[in-house]
């Protein structure tokens, strides 16, 4: 690898570590406040659009970012951010530590870290926990309700792939508009 591609590679990854350290500990001890909104669900889909068959165990998972959404008071919008983001953290899996494949010290459904203060291990592959931190940051995002998910789910995870939420607003929505009312 030439020098000048291996110092961007490693400056994209400092950058995303630094955002994790900073974001990771003031999303995981925000205000809970509720958040009410009328947007409707998906509020712009943007781009091509991913979609994959889920198992029971990840439909699980998503009900349980459903779960936790609306136990946070927040509408629906906040539910197809949050799957969205861990469809593309994690295809809605709990991921425990994956070893040499495992991006830092990355867990969970949000691929949270530990080592930038979003909880411990135990929390953050915690369902519950790991989607109300993930909320109390995306809560923290001056108009996230009117803003495309992916830039809404970026500003809370400081992802090196920043585009990459928005292929899944459409599926996250669908499984929001299925599950929000069972």
């Amino acid at each position: 690898m030439n020098t000048m591609l291996r110092k961007s590679v490693l400056g994209i990854a400092g950058l995303a570590f630094t955002g994790g350290v900073f974001a990771g500990p003031i999303a995981a001890h925000a205000d809970a406040a509720p958040v009410h909104s009328t947007k409707p669900v998906a509020v712009s889909v943007q781009g091509a659009q991913s979609k994959i068959d889920l198992t029971d165990e990840q439909l699980a998972n998503a009900k349980a970012i459903i779960a936790a959404t609306k136990k946070a008071g927040l509408p629906e919008r906040a539910a197809v951010i949050s799957i969205a983001t861990s469809l593309q953290e994690s295809k809605l899996e709990n991921l425990g530590h994956l070893g040499d494949r495992n991006d830092h010290d990355s867990l969970g459904l949000f691929q949270q870290r530990p080592s930038s203060g979003w909880g411990t291990p135990e929390q953050i592959t915690d369902p519950e926990y790991s989607t109300l931190a993930f909320l109390k940051g995306l809560k923290q995002v001056d108009g996230w309700q009117d803003m495309p998910l992916t830039e809404a789910a970026q500003t809370v995870q400081v992802s090196a792939y920043p585009d990459a939420y928005a292929q899944w607003e459409q599926q996250a929505a669908d499984i929001v508009a299925h599950n929000w009312n069972s």
